[in-house]
């Protein structure tokens, strides 16, 4: 992997301050319909479709939305994305290679389990599985990034 298309090491800590609270919201929100209400706005005027078919032109006030699950997903996406792309101490080929190989296992790991809840989910289930599976790719690549580097740390502690 490129050196300059890495975040500086510190970025890793800015991810993982950010990423935590994200997740925990985002699970709180999925699971337990947890809303902030300073996150619900009004839904403008553009995203609201009129049906030409009724002739009629009514008044009424827009909707509302919260956009709680919003913050969360992003949140969690820009905490995991900063983790997992951040430098180590020492960047050199061998942890490029395990870098490499990291992704490589996560990308065959989240299409294993999306391939597993297509058969399995359906309906609007299969919804939350999706909605949980844009994270899986990112989570699995972070842990088997830092097991292998705990693995490597601890051969050359042995040895």
């Amino acid at each position: 992997m490129l050196h300059s298309l890495l975040f500086p090491y510190r970025a890793r800590y800015v991810g993982w301050l950010i990423f935590i609270p994200a997740a925990l919201l985002g699970i709180a929100t999925l699971n337990f319909d947890f809303t902030l209400d300073f996150l619900t706005v009004p839904l403008p005027e553009f995203f609201i479709t009129s049906d030409p078919l009724a002739g009629l032109t009514v008044k009424k006030e827009p909707p509302v939305i919260n956009l709680t699950n919003e913050l969360a997903a992003i949140g969690t996406l820009i905490g995991l994305f900063l983790i997992a792309f951040s430098r180590e101490r020492i960047e050199d080929e061998f942890i490029s290679r395990m870098r490499l190989e990291a992704l490589q296992w996560s990308v065959v790991v989240n299409y294993a389990i999306l391939a597993l809840f297509i058969i399995l989910a359906h309906g609007l289930e299969f919804i939350l599985v999706l909605s949980y599976n844009m994270f899986t790719l990112l989570i699995v690549f972070v842990a088997r990034m830092r097991w292998l580097m705990y693995r490597h740390n601890h051969q050359l502690l042995a040895l």
